[in-house]
């Protein structure tokens, strides 16, 4: 079975359609998204186009704002995420709110009879946990305890990861819709391609590929001025079409 993971697409639907060109092309026997979907300048037509799919959905923190939890966030972003997401709930019909309300916590697959895979948003234990490749192995025990899979599999943080954790592998697949680079005099900046996850497990081979397919930045950028989104300019500053050396 191959699997394709996506995850934190953030409303942004150019994005989401170039990692869906690239999957009609690959052997892909499912996609499993691993939420925060649709909180960002085009939260109809994410959740539209995901309902299209009919993939399983897994419940992100941003998901689970939207339906009135109380977010936790802090530090530069704070204030205009959580502006974001109260903006991005408004554009939602009842029947949008009842499509995430159907989200999942956690989905456990089967790749084959002896490989599984176990598929979140934060962690198992909370879909605001954060695990990093320095995240201590102490604290990513307490995250996962209680659950045992061949694969661990989350999103959240934004940042692509590939780790061990004693016979289990822990995957970070990116996000579609906001991939993070690391700061650089303290400034948030976001990355000029998609990212996910393809895995798959085939003849006792398991196989992960943690992917990049480029964006149109201006056009997202167009997307999200003409949105009514609040903060779109300062949110369009965070973006940058040159790739890091």
């Amino acid at each position: 079975m191959r699997l394709a993971l996506i995850a934190d697409i953030h409303g942004n639907v150019p994005a989401l359609e170039n990692v869906l060109a690239d999957l009609d092309r690959e052997r892909v026997d499912r996609i499993i998204c691993l939420g925060d979907v649709a909180v960002g300048p085009q939260p109809v037509e994410t959740l539209e186009r995901l309902q299209q799919l009919g993939c399983p959905m897994i419940m992100g923190n941003w998901d689970a704002c939207m339906l009135g939890d109380e977010p936790k966030v802090d530090g530069e972003l704070a204030e205009m995420l959580v502006d974001v997401c109260t903006w991005s709930a408004e554009q939602l019909s009842d029947s949008h709110r009842e499509y995430l309300r159907g989200f999942q916590d956690t989905l456990e697959l089967r790749l084959d009879d002896d490989t599984t895979l176990l598929a979140f948003h934060g962690s198992p234990r909370s879909f605001d946990d954060e695990i990093l490749a320095t995240t201590p192995d102490e604290k990513l025990e307490a995250m996962l305890a209680g659950h045992d899979a061949s694969v661990f599999a989350g999103g959240h943080t934004h940042f692509q990861m590939f780790r061990r954790h004693g016979e289990s592998i822990v995957l970070n697949v990116g996000s579609i819709g906001q991939p993070f680079r690391r700061r650089r005099r303290g400034v948030m900046r976001v990355s000029p391609w998609a990212e996910y996850c393809v895995v798959g497990r085939e003849d006792g081979r398991l196989t992960v590929e943690l992917r990049r397919t480029p964006i149109d930045v201006d056009l997202f950028v167009r997307t999200m001025l003409a949105s009514g989104m609040p903060h779109a300019d300062q949110w369009a500053d965070h973006w940058s079409p040159e790739v890091p050396a």
